[in-house]
């Protein structure tokens, strides 16, 4: 995987780094102070210019730590076609205000494979294979 550090980001000291050894994601950190009001959504800039390899697509997921002070990730989805800045795009779920930090930990990038095949379209529903679970959806493999 290839990474460009912008200016700002390389002004901050936070290195971009493989995780440790157990971790499954790439800490991402934001560049800018932010001060994001309840039910509030931000576009968190992280200074990175990632080229995720082909085949693979970026997942950003919260960290537990950002998420127990009512922050979310949403739109976490990052093409290996995209070269434009990663942001973060996030919204406070809590009922008081989230001051962001330039430098601070606020998600993970997680790199997976994309597994592409070839789509048959069934004309009938009946042409799908059945499964244990069929058509059960919420709730209907347990508590």
């Amino acid at each position: 995987m290839r990474v460009f550090v912008n200016e700002k980001r390389r002004a901050l000291a936070r290195e971009f780094s493989a995780p440790r050894a157990g971790d499954a994601g790439y800490d991402l950190h934001a560049i800018d102070d932010s001060e994001v009001a309840p039910l509030q959504r931000v576009a968190l800039r992280t200074g990175l210019h990632i080229e995720i390899p082909a085949g693979c697509v970026g997942l950003v997921k919260d960290r537990s730590s950002v998420a127990s002070a009512g922050m979310h990730c949403l739109a976490g989805v990052i093409d290996s076609s995209y070269r434009g800045e990663l942001k973060v795009l996030m919204i406070n779920l809590d009922s008081e205000p989230v001051l962001i930090k330039a430098g601070q930990k606020i998600a993970q990038l997680i790199i997976v494979p994309v597994l592409t095949e070839e789509i048959e379209l069934a004309a009938r529903l009946d042409e799908l294979s059945p499964s244990e679970r069929g058509e059960g959806g919420f709730g209907s493999t347990g508590e």
